[in-house]
Order: structure tokens, then C-alpha cells, then sequence
């Protein structure tokens, strides 16, 4: 099987998912193929694509999804906990009890998607380390 990485030319797939990597990625699929699986943990890549070859090691989302959770998850439940105190005036217990499992979820479903989405923009980009040129 031959391997490529975002810089190499691949030859043209046509599969439903070709054309878009990015709802590829999203739906936890090959961003070149949309075949193939992404992930093979909850957030741990797949040494590359069963179905296409391509292999994943190009693929370097460092810290991006966990700031985009952040900043959304602070969003939602800060403004959720927000409303809450101001129109219902709870104890601070039932903040306690209602927003720490509430945030938690809302990293974690937010979390594996964000991850396939910035290896799928990483992709379809071809962004790669920056090298200095002599």
C-alpha cells in the first residue's frame, strides 16, 4: 500500500465524502477517502486509512480543539449558569450539581469532533510544519 501525506498528489477518489473532508473528518471518517476510520480510541488516530492508504501521520492537531472547547463550553454553560442564577436564584449547591456534569459532557462531545475537524481542514489545506528555505 502506498502512503501519502497532505503534500503528496494522492490519486483522485470519488467516494461520497471525496469531495468534502471536512464532513469526512466530522463524521470520524478517512478526510481523504471518507471511507476509513479516523480514530482508534475516543480521541486516539488510527495509524491510517484501511481503505485508502493514506496514512495519518501528517495529521497534528496539537492543542486546537481543547482551546475551541474552552471557549464554547465557557460560552454555553457560563451563560447557561448565568440565566440561571439571575431568573431562578438556585442555592450554590444545585449550580454545583447541575453545571460541573453539564460541563464535563459538553467538553467531551465537543471534544472528538473539533479534533477530526482541524485534521480535516489540516488536510484539505495541506498545512504542514513551517520549514526555512535556503
Amino acid at each position: 500500500m502506498m502512503t501519502a501525506g497532505p503534500s503528496e498528489t494522492p490519486a483522485p477518489y470519488s467516494g461520497p465524502m471525496a469531495d468534502d473532508p471536512v464532513s469526512a473528518a466530522l463524521g470520524g471518517r478517512c478526510p481523504r477517502c471518507g471511507e476509513g476510520r479516523l480514530f482508534a480510541g475516543f480521541l486516539k488516530l488510527a495509524p491510517g486509512c484501511r481503505a485508502c492508504g493514506l496514512d495519518y501521520a501528517f495529521a497534528d492537531s496539537g492543542d486546537g480543539p481543547a482551546v475551541f472547547v474552552i471557549l464554547i463550553a465557557g460560552f454555553l454553560i457560563i451563560g447557561l449558569a448565568l440565566y440561571v442564577e439571575i431568573a431562578y436564584e438556585p442555592p450554590f449547591w444545585l449550580h454545583l450539581a447541575l453545571f460541573l456534569p453539564l460541563t464535563i459532557l459538553v467538553c467531551l462531545a465537543l471534544l472528538r469532533p473539533l479534533k477530526a475537524l482541524m485534521i480535516g481542514l489540516q488536510f484539505r489545506n495541506k498545512a504542514e510544519e513551517g520549514r526555512l528555505s535556503r
